[in-house]
């Protein structure tokens, strides 16, 4: 009997706590409107209509569309151009290589893997991000051997 009052007694608090913290995040959430706007960076269009961007930045992270190597050459040669230019785009969006967090990795061959990870081995410094790394049915767009995608975090301190 005693262990139910207890028991009881405590899901009581539990539940103001809960609720006070629950009010207090609404009530915050309510005062602070986002002041934060989406910018869009290397926007793409096809016959003049925005069609994708190259990275959106957003909530103090940057959003890189995937990039791919559109030229003959290895593995290695196309997984090297590829962090060139999400380089590029973390750099034009205000962030750098050492800020990434996550990066997808897309292979048109899962053979492929170990030559890229030579390649793409300590390229986003002392601290790499997560990583998911798959290999595509039916090829990568534009025959490109590799394809990345990532998000980092905003600015380049």
């Amino acid at each position: 009997m005693q262990h139910e009052q207890r028991r009881s007694a405590f899901k009581k608090i539990f539940a103001t706590l809960v609720g006070m913290t629950g009010i207090s995040a609404v009530t915050k959430a309510n005062a602070a409107p986002a002041a934060e706007e989406k910018v869009c960076h290397n926007i793409v269009t096809q016959d003049e209509i925005p069609l994708f961007s190259g990275s959106t930045t957003f909530g103090g992270l940057v959003f890189v569309a995937g990039k791919g190597a559109h030229f003959e050459g290895d593995i290695k040669a196309h997984t090297d151009h590829v962090l060139k230019e999400l380089e590029k785009e973390l750099i034009r969006a205000g962030s750098s290589m050492d800020k990434v967090l996550k990066v997808n990795v897309y292979l048109a061959d899962l053979n492929d893997y170990k030559a890229m990870n030579e390649v793409f081995r300590g390229r986003f410094g002392p601290k790499p991000p997560v990583r998911t790394t798959v290999a595509t049915y039916g090829g990568v767009p534009g025959n490109s051997l590799v394809e990345m995608d990532c998000i980092a975090m905003a600015g380049n301190k």
